[in-house]
């Protein structure tokens, strides 16, 4: 088992005045050769939006990207025609494929809104650009993990153009659980978004980041309430 360690505090940052953002991974203009990405992992950027602000119309080519809403409601307008708002217990998926515009911003006059935008290398280039979004039922994930992303169109999770599958699950304190990587040859990188759990025996607090390679399962324990986001990719 080969274990990679991103601390929060070790996070790129990027302070632009109506947003505020930390990159686990290069981003932007945010460079480290150490830090490109895990396996087809490629960017998970945790973004703060002041309100009545938001990222104008923008393009992306061939990249499988996902929004997790941590707090507020995002707005999303694309090429294709949708104009969606995404709030807390959403999830969002657009395959960019040949080519989308977008633009996301935050209506509220007075609230902030907090996501995760996590970038993951397409299994097929140049596909039909596509969009979904799901709402799931946080009582799902309470003590146990919730699908919320998979190549499989018969699971839960909102397809992806890839062999990955993301998790999220809501843990009590003394909780011991044992994640199984879904396909061999796949990697796994465990996201605190809240709490503290020891994972493979590292302890991981709020917003630190854990990958791990050439493992079948991984055993944690619950050290405080947490909330925790799993990203099983290819290696």
């Amino acid at each position: 088992m080969k274990m990679t360690l991103h601390k929060s505090e070790t996070r790129g940052v990027a302070e632009h005045g109506w947003l505020s953002s930390r990159h686990t991974f290069s981003f932007a203009g945010y460079h480290d050769p150490e830090r490109m990405g895990f396996g087809l992992l490629r960017v998970i950027n945790d973004d703060v939006v002041q309100a009545s602000k938001g990222f104008g119309t923008h393009s992306h080519e061939d990249m499988e990207i996902i929004s997790i809403p941590l707090a507020g409601e995002l707005h999303h307008k694309d090429s294709m025609g949708n104009v969606e708002g995404i709030t807390t217990g959403e999830v969002q998926v657009m395959s960019a494929g040949t080519g989308v515009t977008h633009s996301e911003f935050n209506g509220s006059e007075s609230e902030e809104v907090n996501f995760l935008q996590i970038w993951v290398m397409p299994e097929t280039r140049g596909i039909e650009p596509r969009y979904d979004q799901k709402r799931f039922s946080t009582d799902e994930r309470q003590g146990r993990f919730q699908n919320i992303v998979s190549p499989d169109r018969n699971d839960d999770g909102i397809w992806i153009n890839q062999q990955a599958w993301f998790w999220l699950g809501d843990f009590k304190a003394g909780q011991s659980e044992t994640y199984t990587i879904q396909k061999s040859g796949n990697c796994v990188y465990f996201f605190v978004v809240e709490g503290t759990v020891s994972i493979a025996g590292e302890q991981l607090e709020r917003r630190d980041g854990l990958g791990i390679e050439d493992a079948q399962s991984v055993d944690f324990d619950v050290i405080e309430d947490c909330q925790l986001l799993v990203m099983d990719v290819p290696a």
